[in-house]
């Protein structure tokens, strides 16, 4: 690790097989806890680069604990975090809306390191149980059309490196990779990310897999559709620029998004809006991003897609889809 260490801080980069061997080493043990946050260190001061992204990548999918989910094809909602925005858990809201329209979803999800809150928090608040049993996961791919897959029982690998990250609390290199790296493998896909320099770097390697795909990165830094401005979205097949009007709602204020600082009062607000209490803006922010997994799996269109993802959202479908995967969880 010495002499990585001393390539990086010499302004090196290193290339896809030693980012490999390196996030291996990490995980084997090999390395102490202080070389390790050194390591992370360096690439909150520098931009990563795709060799580099790649690698670290093809080390969790090797190292990681597969589940294989693929006989529902499920899509999987997720996004990097590290925008710093604190919003409420709207990728985890918009998998249950997602699942209440009738779309499978394999949501992978993790403790919040860089924000208050993130998915499993509030999953475990609200009584949700993790497990890596597959006849579990497809039991809840079966009643309730959506399996929460909790990072951290997929990749025991990460063990050595959980408590460094939590100690940072800043957005690492870990937050780019979680996307990447759901171990059921799905062929669909909706990735939000925090910059636009990393959307592009995420459309390069998406574009190597078979996946259906869209990335999606909001201008003013959201990591998802948040409808307070235009969302490049990179895909497949097209790159684009949504704007608010294009799922037929008007754009929003940030502070109409905001909320869930604590992971009793997002818990609050996750419930409130599946059970038909929340915004008009919450609510179509949800819908928004539904939407775009509902598009990018059945290519319906976005306004077909909008409306399908508010009348799951709005007739208690979503509700239902949480219901049943709170009691499997008893």
């Amino acid at each position: 690790m010495k002499d990585l260490l001393n390539r990086l801080i010499n302004h090196e980069t290193i290339s896809k097989e030693e980012a490999r061997s390196a996030l291996i080493n990490i995980s084997n043990g090999n390395y102490n806890e202080s070389q390790i946050a050194a390591f992370l260190t360096v690439y909150m001061m520098r931009s990563i680069t795709i060799d580099e992204l790649e690698g670290f990548r093809d080390a969790l999918l090797e190292l990681c604990l597969p589940v294989d989910l693929q006989e529902y094809d499920p899509v999987d909602l997720c996004g990097t975090g590290g925008d710093g925005k604190d919003t409420f858990n709207i990728s985890t809201l918009a998998s249950f809306v997602t699942a209440g329209a009738g779309i499978p979803v394999a949501k992978h999800g993790n403790y919040g390191v860089s924000s208050s809150c993130g998915s499993s928090n509030v999953m475990e608040k609200l009584g949700i149980r993790f497990s890596d049993d597959q006849d579990f996961l497809k039991k809840s791919m079966d009643e309730a059309g959506i399996s929460f897959l909790h990072a951290a029982l997929f990749h025991p690998a990460m063990k050595n490196v959980a408590p460094i990250r939590k100690s940072l609390a800043v957005k690492t290199f870990f937050n780019m990779l979680g996307p990447m790296v759901n171990p059921s493998f799905p062929r669909n896909q909706v990735v939000g990310v925090f910059s636009l320099e990393l959307a592009r770097m995420y459309g390069y390697l998406y574009q190597k897999t078979d996946k259906k795909f869209t990335i999606l990165h909001a201008l003013d830094g959201y990591d998802e559709i948040s409808l307070t401005g235009k969302t490049k979205t990179i895909s497949n097949t097209s790159e684009g620029m949504l704007k608010p009007g294009d799922f037929g709602v008007s754009q929003i204020a940030a502070s109409q998004i905001s909320g869930g600082n604590t992971v009793e009062s997002a818990a609050a607000i996750f419930l409130d809006i599946l059970n038909g209490k929340g915004s008009e803006a919450q609510n179509n922010v949800v819908c928004a991003n539904s939407a775009m997994a509902i598009n990018t799996v059945k290519n319906t269109g976005l306004q077909e897609s909008f409306d399908l993802a508010k009348e799951a959202l709005l007739t208690g479908k979503a509700l239902r889809s949480f219901q049943k995967l709170q009691n499997l969880s008893e």
